[in-house]
């Protein structure tokens, strides 16, 4: 079976993606992306800004900045992780190329577009409900109508991908597809069979590289596995004290459910139920929302009385 090279780590996405060699290929993923008038004819790559960051920070952030032909700059990530404050940090990188516009003298202000486009390994929006396999965000005035043209984020959130080889519809569903589940690939699926994908899945080809690119993918790697295991670490260590904090909240969600079911059963009356949860909180033995929420079973209750 062929070995391909992970593109969640630095070393396969800047390959994939960031060698001029492969320009083609990010340049059919970004054309998914864009709006119409901004579709990408060539592009010419930048180096990346030399901020400060952790060791931690640089195992879970890849970068690739780029403009296009016609003015459009890119930044694409690939990130493996959540961070704190991550929209904040979207917003603080996407500065950087539009002050980068900034000219020196007499200047009219006038910006070329912006795309801040994140490829996530994880879920930034935990509500299950918007948790949008693609978020395309810009900016807009309160009745939904377009502010500027100058500012887009596109966060490709990739867990949130399901779709088997039978439903891909989208030009941008196989490139979703084909990133996700490469590693698994025995060949390449017949639906994929595009000049674009044949070309992406050779380029990943652990036996394409050369001696001198070995240690940089070993590296790579290595790095990708010390940032697994701290992640399963973290989440081991957050599931503890999740366990811990479920114990206590089962306690009050216990004490309140036998309150609610005295009501229910005519034991109580709704007005000393209140009473009784209203001494919970003040004993901090439930919290306000615990009591708001049980107040409102209880006149929901009360209502279909």
């Amino acid at each position: 079976m062929p070995r391909y090279i992970n593109p969640y780590t630095d070393f396969g996405f800047k390959r994939l993606f960031g060698s001029l060699a492969n320009k083609s290929l990010l340049i059919d993923f970004l054309n998914c992306l864009v709006l119409p008038e901004h579709t990408i004819a060539d592009l010419d790559f930048r180096p990346t800004e030399n901020l400060p960051a952790t060791s931690l920070e640089r195992k879970a952030f890849f970068d690739i900045r780029c403009v296009s032909r016609s003015g459009e700059h890119f930044i694409v990530e690939m990130q493996k992780a959540k961070f704190h404050h991550f929209k904040d940090r979207a917003l603080f990188y996407a500065t950087f190329p539009i002050k980068d516009q900034a000219q020196v003298g007499e200047w009219n202000f006038h910006l070329q577009p912006v795309y801040f486009v994140a490829i996530l390994d994880f879920l930034y929006d935990e509500n299950e409900e918007r948790a949008k396999l693609l978020r395309e965000v810009q900016l807009r005035d309160q009745n939904g109508e377009r502010f500027s043209d100058k500012l887009h984020f596109r966060f490709i959130q990739m867990p949130a991908f399901k779709k088997s080889v039978s439903e891909l519809s989208t030009h941008f569903d196989k490139w979703c597809y084909f990133l996700k589940n490469l590693e698994s690939f025995e060949v390449l699926p017949e639906i994929l069979h595009e000049p674009v994908f044949v070309k992406g899945i050779e380029t990943l080809r652990e036996g394409a590289l050369t001696k001198d690119e070995l240690p940089g993918y070993e590296q790579s790697m290595k790095d990708y596995w010390d940032f697994t295991i701290y992640l399963r670490e973290q989440r081991s260590d957050a599931k503890a004290e999740g366990l811990a904090e479920g114990e206590a909240r089962g306690e009050a969600k216990g004490m309140i459910n036998l309150l609610l079911e005295a009501v229910l059963d005519g034991d109580l009356s709704p007005s000393r139920a209140r009473e009784k949860l209203l001494a919970l909180q003040a004993q901090g033995r439930i919290t306000a929302e615990q009591f708001a929420e049980a107040c409102a079973k209880l006149a929901s209750r009360e209502h279909q009385a």
